[in-house]
């Protein structure tokens, strides 16, 4: 075992950031383990991390740059591809106008340090303001809430989970998420921590979930009425005298705005509609006031779907009238080595509404229009309509709402191409595919998730391998797109020397931080617990927090026309339909590891027994699902664990398309839950997809 090395890195698959311990022996991996020392993850990996070799040594990722002919898919070299896609787009571009080029990003992207500090360049460049991205199919509400109230979307706060006394948790599971937008590997070891020094965990949710399961209370609630529910213990917060803005007094605006809003919303108006009683919601609001420290999180199930703007904006409201943002057990905001927020200066315009898409008028922010209207762009013809697209580590045929319309629209492009390293049910449309290095063969840093961390850590890992001839790095392929798109020759920057510049310019500088100083330290170096800096972190031109934007108090009235059941959808469309999260996978591109899909088939719908009861379904028997917008079959699990009325099918699957070439995916393909997702179902405010909360039919199949 003498020539086996042992490499220490942060697993880049999901934003848990754990740290791994990975020995190796050449190119072969004897063992991939948690690195104990690793100050964030505290010796925590799941099942994900495994499978990085399996992506490594996977003979079907590509690595060569490929064109689609009429023969069929033959390898071309970089500089023929880049010649091809710098000629074509901007011949389109010419003919049609700028904007006729739309790129759409994939949530590997923030995962990527290269792609995350080069994406912006790469845009400049394409000069088009058609860019999407997964973020509006996931957490575009908590940004614009941060946006409105902080005064930048990257202003986010997280529960202190390492401290609080109590944990709200509505439309999360962070047990398999690891803390999604409150990343923090080894989630069930931080619960656990509440309750063994005397805290509580209650989990709001329609499923009971594997969080709900381990946590010390799981209320069920219907979906879509979460916010609701919110408001509802706004409305006692007032009513019972209990609001305590604690050093928060000073900041705030807007407080008898939230007042009046709220009175309409007792919890006595609005129990029939959320599914919980009337003197449940006073004793979770009571739990809540009361506690050392309380902190509510929502998530998922609050922020993707029809309430998504809503609930994110009280959610912060819950918390800053309690007195638990910016303090000790509280939402804290994180400080990280590497601060995105450290280049917006206060006042800085909002970018929210700035422009509006061409068809529907979905709002503009943070750069990019909702995914959900991806659709609308390029089949409606006139000025401005996309005429082709680039595609950058995502699958939108799979992961975004009406996929199969999306699978249509891409048929029907000029010209496609898309930057990954799987032919899958989105590449497959493009006429060349650039694929990049990935996992172990990429330096890696967290430029994103230690700006939503639990505690500050900062850590970089450099590459494990070193790629090989003729492969490139995402971020190299972007500086070719760059330099095919404008003609200006590579500046020199790389990843490795913008990390280090903006290292030492942050808040750590004084401590000597570097990027010399994370070689130096291979299992990363512990900043330090979640500090109050709110004066800091707040971005409004006032240095003030705006409690009750107009923004939100105008859609108010359609919360209060959701207390009302439409009876013509519930008679067509009896049940309603929320996703679920697997915890060895993550997002389509990690079905093609056999290690991560191996065993019976995990894509089944979940139904109460008195659900099936009813229906004459038995466990395992195939059913149709039906919506409004598309039909799937698959088996019936019955699950007592879920709500009844409610049913429940994994997102991210739906390997049956043709002329892709995951073969590891496709024996376990499971179905697409956008096959029944409708595009134009978003929550107006922001624009963000509504994928929960779906209205379906179920019949034997």
């Amino acid at each position: 075992m003498s020539d086996v090395q042992t490499h220490f890195r942060t697993c880049n698959i999901c934003e848990a950031m754990c740290g791994l311990e990975i020995k190796h022996r050449g190119e072969e991996i004897v063992s991939i383990k948690p690195d104990p020392l690793d100050p964030f993850s505290r010796g925590h990996i799941c099942p994900k991390a495994v499978a990085l070799q399996d992506f490594y040594h996977d003979p079907e990722r590509l690595k060569t740059p490929l064109r689609k002919t009429a023969e069929g898919w033959q390898a071309i070299s970089w500089e023929d591809a880049f010649s091809e896609i710098g000629s074509r787009l901007r011949a389109l571009q010419a003919e049609h106008g700028q904007d006729c080029v739309a790129a759409y990003m994939g949530n590997p992207n923030a995962h990527n340090l290269g792609n995350a500090l080069f994406l912006p360049q790469f845009m400049k460049a394409l000069g088009s303001k058609n860019r999407y991205s997964s973020a509006s199919a996931d957490q575009l509400p908590h940004h614009v809430a941060a946006n409105f109230l902080f005064g930048a979307g990257m202003a986010i706060s997280v529960p202190d989970i390492n401290r609080t006394d109590y944990l709200l948790i509505i439309g999360g599971n962070p047990v398999v998420s690891n803390g999604s937008m409150m990343s923090g590997a080894g989630m069930p070891g931080r619960i656990k921590d509440i309750q063994q020094r005397g805290g509580k965990v209650v989990v709001i949710d329609p499923r009971r979930t594997e969080t709900a399961k381990i946590a010390s209370e799981h209320v069920f609630i219907r979906p879509e009425k979460d916010a609701l529910l919110l408001m509802a213990m706004i409305h006692t917060l007032f009513a019972e005298q209990r609001i305590n803005l604690r050093h928060l007094a000073p900041l705030c605006d807007g407080l008898a705005d939230i007042e009046q809003a709220a009175a309409p919303f007792s919890p006595e108006q609005v129990a029939e509609a959320v599914g919980i009683s009337a003197a449940d919601i006073r004793r979770l609001t009571d739990e809540f006031a009361s506690a050392p420290s309380a902190v509510c999180y929502s998530r998922m199930g609050a922020s993707t779907q029809s309430f998504g703007g809503l609930c994110q904006w009280l959610t912060l409201v819950l918390n800053i009238l309690t007195g638990n943002l910016d303090r000790e057990g509280g939402a804290m905001f994180p400080q990280p080595a590497f601060d995105l927020l450290g280049s917006v200066k206060p006042g800085k315009p909002s970018s929210y509404g700035r422009h509006q898409s061409r068809v529907r008028q979905l709002p503009f922010f943070n750069g990019e229009f909702p995914i959900a209207t991806l659709a609308d762009e390029i089949e409606t013809a006139g000025d401005g309509q996309i005429k082709a697209l680039i595609t950058i580590a995502g699958n939108p045929v799979l992961s975004a709402p009406n996929g199969d319309r999306l699978d249509r629209a891409f048929a029907g492009l000029d010209f496609m191409v898309s930057v990954d390293i799987y032919l899958n049910e989105t590449t497959k449309h493009a006429d060349i595919i650039l694929p990049a290095t990935t996992g172990l063969e990429i330096a890696h840093f967290d430029v994103f998730f230690n700006s939503f961390a639990v505690s500050n850590t900062v850590k970089y890992s450099p590459p494990m391998f070193a790629k090989k001839p003729g492969q490139k790095h995402d971020w190299e392929i972007l500086k070719g797109l760059i330099e095919c798109l404008t003609g200006a020759p590579d500046n020199g920057a790389t990843p490795e020397l913008l990390l280090d510049m903006g290292l030492k310019a942050g808040r750590y500088k004084e401590q000597g931080m570097s990027l010399q100083m994370l070689l130096d330290n291979p299992h990363g170096i512990d900043l330090g617990p979640l500090q109050p800096c709110i004066r800091e972190r707040l971005r409004t031109a006032d240095g003030r927090i705006a409690l009750a934007p107009e923004f939100y108090l105008n859609d108010l009235p359609r919360l209060q026309a959701a207390l009302e059941e439409d009876a013509a959808q519930r008679a067509d469309y009896p049940f309603q339909m929320i996703s679920r999260r697997l915890v060895r996978n993550h997002n389509t591109w990690t079905h093609n590891a056999h290690r991560l899909i191996k065993g019976k088939n995990p894509v089944t719908l979940q139904m109460h027994s008195a659900d099936a009861a009813r229906l004459q379904l038995s466990a395992g028997q195939a059913v149709t699902v039906r919506s409004a917008t598309g039909q799937v079959t698959l088996d019936v699990e019955i699950n007592d664990d879920i709500l009844q009325g409610v049913v429940s099918i994994p997102q991210g699957w739906g390997h049956n398309h043709r002329d892709t070439a995951m073969s590891v995916a496709a024996k376990q393909p499971g179905i697409s839950i956008n096959s029944l997702t409708c595009d134009q179902r978003i929550d107006p405010l922001t624009g963000n997809a509504a994928l929960n909360g779906v209205a379906v039919a179920i019949h034997a199949a």
